[in-house]
C-alpha cells in the first residue's frame, strides 16, 4: 500500500488549496453554490406563504438544498479532473489517496460553511424564519449535510464517464432519498418495505437532525445520534472514493 491510505497534513492542505484555487477562477461553480441554495429558499418562502407552515419545513429545506448542490458540484467538478487527466497526474505525485480526498472535502467543507452562513441569514432576516433557540445547532448540521453531499458526489464520479453522467447520478442517488427521508411523507407511516429502505439512506438522518433542532432548543441524544451516522456515511463515501482512484488509468 505504501502509505496511499495514510494522511499527511501538508498534502491535504496543498490539496485543499489548490480546489480552492480552482474555485476562485470558476465564477459560475461558485455562484451556483452560494446563491442557488438561497434562491431556492426564497422561492420555498413565497410558495408556502405561510409563516408557521415556513418554520416547520425551513430547517429541512436548509439542510437538503446545500446537500443536492454540493452533490452535483463535487460530482462534476472531481469527474472533470478525471476526464483531464489532473487526477490521474496527481496520483503520480507522492500524494496518498486520503491526502486527495481529505483536500477536497476540506475546500468543499470551507465553502460549505459559507454557503450555509449565507442560506441563514437570509433565512433568519430577510424571510422570517424563527428557530426555538440558537441558530448554531442548525448552521453545525446544515455544513454537515452540505458536506455529506460533497462525499457522496465524490463518490459517484468515480462511476461516471462524463460530466453528463455525473449529472445523471442527481436523479439516481438524489431523488429517491429526498422521496424517502421524510419529506413526502413521515418516515413512520411509511411500509415496512420503503421504512427499511429509507433507514439505509443517509439523507433519511439528514433530515431527522434538522427536523428535531427546527422543533426543539435541545441537543438532544437522538440529533446526537444522527450526526453520528452522517459522520460515517460521510467517512465510508470518502474512503469509497479514494478507493476508486487509480495511478493510471490503462
Amino acid at each position: 500500500m505504501n502509505g496511499e491510505f495514510a494522511i499527511s497534513w501538508t498534502l491535504t492542505r496543498a490539496t485543499a488549496l489548490r480546489v480552492l484555487a480552482q474555485l476562485r477562477h470558476d465564477p459560475r461553480t461558485v455562484a451556483m453554490m452560494l446563491a442557488v441554495p438561497s434562491v431556492l429558499m426564497i422561492l420555498l418562502r413565497y410558495v408556502l406563504n405561510n409563516p408557521v407552515a415556513l418554520d416547520r419545513f425551513a430547517p429541512v429545506y436548509i439542510g437538503v438544498f446545500p446537500f443536492v448542490i454540493m452533490f452535483i458540484v463535487a460530482a462534476i467538478t472531481t469527474q472533470r479532473e478525471r476526464a483531464r487527466g489532473t487526477l490521474e497526474r496527481l496520483m503520480a505525485m507522492p500524494l496518498g489517496k486520503l491526502d486527495l480526498l481529505a483536500g477536497y472535502a476540506i475546500a468543499f467543507g470551507l465553502v460549505a460553511c459559507v454557503q450555509v452562513t449565507v442560506v441563514l441569514v437570509i433565512s433568519l432576516t430577510w424571510l422570517g424564519v424563527s428557530t426555538p433557540g440558537s441558530a448554531v445547532p442548525m448552521a453545525v448540521i446544515a455544513v454537515l449535510d452540505a458536506v455529506l453531499g460533497m462525499s457522496l458526489g465524490l463518490f459517484a464520479s468515480a462511476f461516471a464517464r462524463s460530466e453528463f453522467q455525473a449529472v445523471q447520478f442527481m436523479p439516481a442517488l438524489v431523488l429517491p432519498q429526498a422521496l424517502l427521508c421524510g419529506l413526502v411523507v413521515a418516515r413512520s407511516a411509511m411500509t415496512p418495505v420503503l421504512r427499511w429502505l429509507s433507514d439505509v439512506l443517509p439523507l433519511s438522518y439528514a433530515v431527522d437532525a434538522m427536523q428535531r433542532i427546527g422543533a426543539s432548543a435541545a441537543w438532544s441524544a437522538a440529533v446526537s445520534a444522527d450526526v453520528a451516522v452522517i459522520l460515517a456515511f460521510t467517512a465510508v463515501a470518502l474512503v469509497g472514493g479514494a478507493l476508486t482512484l487509480r495511478r493510471r488509468t490503462r
